[in-house]
């Protein structure tokens, strides 16, 4: 994402976390200054890793068992052997002799237990402890059944952590590489007290970098390189520098005045600079949705959105062929559902997931059945006119834009339909969004890992980040068919979630509008960085200015 709740939180997953370019020379002889000046949309919200709602910038501070190198794959982290038992639910992690704390203390196995235990007790109040289902005694945990001690983790010895499982989970490795699954120390956390967390001197970090000069609120902060860390001697940059910035335009000036590396685009922006050299564009497994609110204060709205007809206009009444390619403009291409393309293949045949989705007059533009479902929901529920309000984050580059775009598309074809805006600070959004004060909401989600279950698991009734408080029986069971009963059989499980998605297609309880790419211009100095559609999207870790 997460992460990933509302579209004006990319910065926590996306715009935080990417950072293209670097410095110039001095002069032609001078030998470059190894510091990178990027831009956020948003400040961090949170620098303590159980509390986090994306890792897509601090990624690169916090290291578990695997990072994610190329490509998606997993590459080597913390731990530098592994060995996984015949049945696929016990995993051993050796963690590496020279693993050191950012304070030089010695990164333990104990570190894992407690980080583990520390994220899923309650009043730490982490929004992401659905991610440890699975893992023995989660799904027990996440329900409030079970102690957060009995979580399947435990020391073997100082550098041993042996993980079991309730059943095999067949993407355990790539999500073994998501920050979330890192290492805390407690001794840093007991010797701060309510201070941990509030300002970066008040962490300790086991990545490539550590934050500097964050104090919570402040709107800009580094990352300088971590000379503890037990790859150090491969990373060459030694200073990222981060500003928030929140007008596309104010960034593409810092960008031609050289005070800044890297400018996101707006989609007006790209129309002007996609032939420019620096030009670039980037995939994201995100797909901006509109999320319905099945639980409205006010019972009236409450009905509507409960209405398959009404969600199912509404979804017909949108041509995202025109959102995308006229629009945006920037490269986002339209989804055949929920879950992105482009993120996971099916195991025995290799077609992508988003094909086999895809349920016809779903997410496609059909303005005439678009007005006969209208009409009948509107029968149905004995009314003749819809006043509904769109709720985005206003600081993402699309927002205001995509929300206009929805209002004149489906004013214009839906008789009766009055849309009213609502773009507010991504941290109002959030809010808002959390505690259910919305009708329609512009949200998104990313894949934390490449499989269709990060995307899959969110409408799941007992999720929290289910803002809309969807609930389908049918739904939730075929979710856990995939994640228990065929958990080690690859073919049925991904059966499993394609019945789940096209569930979702046929109902509109969430409806697609777009698959995120995102326009940048970057300087052409820098080498090195890994990007990837989904989980840590931006490492920096091999990134050098040449």
């Amino acid at each position: 994402m997460k992460k990933w709740t509302g579209i004006g939180l990319v910065a926590a997953v996306v715009a935080l976390g990417m950072g293209l370019a670097a410095c110039g020379q001095t002069s032609s002889t001078a030998k470059p200054q190894q510091e990178l000046r990027l831009p956020a949309t948003a400040a961090l919200d949170t620098i303590d890793l159980a509390k986090a709602t994306g890792y897509g910038q601090t990624g690169n501070v916090f290291e578990g068992f695997y990072r994610l190198g190329k490509n998606g794959k997993v590459a080597p982290g913390l731990a530098d052997k592994v060995t996984m038992s015949k049945d696929k639910k016990t995993w051993t992690f050796h963690i590496r002799d020279n693993a050191k704390w950012s304070n030089g203390d010695k990164i333990t196995a104990q570190d894992f237990v407690y980080s583990w235990r520390r994220t899923l007790t309650p009043s730490t109040k982490s929004s992401y402890t659905t991610m440890f289902s699975g893992i023995k005694n989660g799904d027990k945990i996440i329900a409030g059944k079970a102690d957060p001690s009995t979580i399947g983790i435990h020391a073997k010895n100082q550098q041993t952590v042996v993980v079991q499982l309730d059943k095999p989970i067949a993407y355990f490795k790539i999500l073994m590489a998501y920050p979330l699954f890192a290492p805390q120390n407690k001794k840093v956390v007991d010797k701060y007290g309510k201070k941990y967390a509030t300002k970066s001197e008040y962490m300790v970090y086991s990545g490539p970098f550590k934050i500097q000069g964050w104090n919570g609120t402040g709107n800009t902060w580094s990352f300088v390189k971590n000379n503890q860390y037990w790859d150090h001697k491969v990373v060459k940059l030694h200073k990222i520098n981060y500003q928030v910035v929140t007008n596309p335009q104010t960034g593409l000036s810092l960008y031609q005045n050289k005070k800044l590396d890297f400018a996101q685009l707006s989609n007006e922006q790209v129309k002007n600079y996609k032939n420019n050299k620096e030009f670039q564009q980037y995939p994201y497994s995100i797909v901006i949705h509109l999320k319905y609110n099945f639980q409205d204060a006010d019972k009236a709205k409450r009905r509507i959105m409960s209405n398959q007809n009404i969600r199912q206009a509404i979804a017909l009444s949108i041509n995202r062929s025109q959102l995308t390619k006229k629009v945006l403009g920037d490269g986002s291409v339209t989804p055949t559902g929920f879950v992105a393309s482009g993120l996971a293949n099916d195991p025995k045949t290799g077609e992508d997931f988003a094909k086999q989705q895809a349920v016809k007059n779903t997410t496609t533009y059909n303005p005439k059945l678009a007005k006969q479902k209208w009409a009948a929901g509107l029968k149905q529920l004995g009314i003749k006119k819809v006043d509904l309000n769109i709720m985005a984050g206003n600081d993402d580059v699309a927002a205001s834009t995509v929300t206009q775009y929805l209002k004149g598309a489906l004013e214009k074809n839906l008789k009766g339909f009055n849309l009213k805006i609502q773009n507010v600070p991504a941290s109002v959004a959030q809010s808002r969004s959390t505690s259910g004060d919305f009708d329609l909401y512009l949200s998104h989600w990313g894949a934390d890992f490449n499989d269709p279950i990060s995307f899959l698991q969110i409408p799941v009734s007992s999720n929290s980040l289910n803002y809309g408080k969807w609930s389908n029986k049918r739904y939730d069971a075929l979710i856990d068919k995939a994640q228990n009963q065929d958990a080690g059989n690859d073919e049925a499980r991904w059966q499993d979630m394609v019945q789940a998605a096209k569930l979702l297609n046929k109902t509109q309880s969430f409806t697609p509008l777009y698959q995120a790419n995102y326009a940048y211009l970057t300087r052409s100095d820098v080498h090195g960085i890994i990007h990837n559609t989904a989980g840590t999207q931006w490492s920096y870790k091999y990134a050098y200015i040449k």
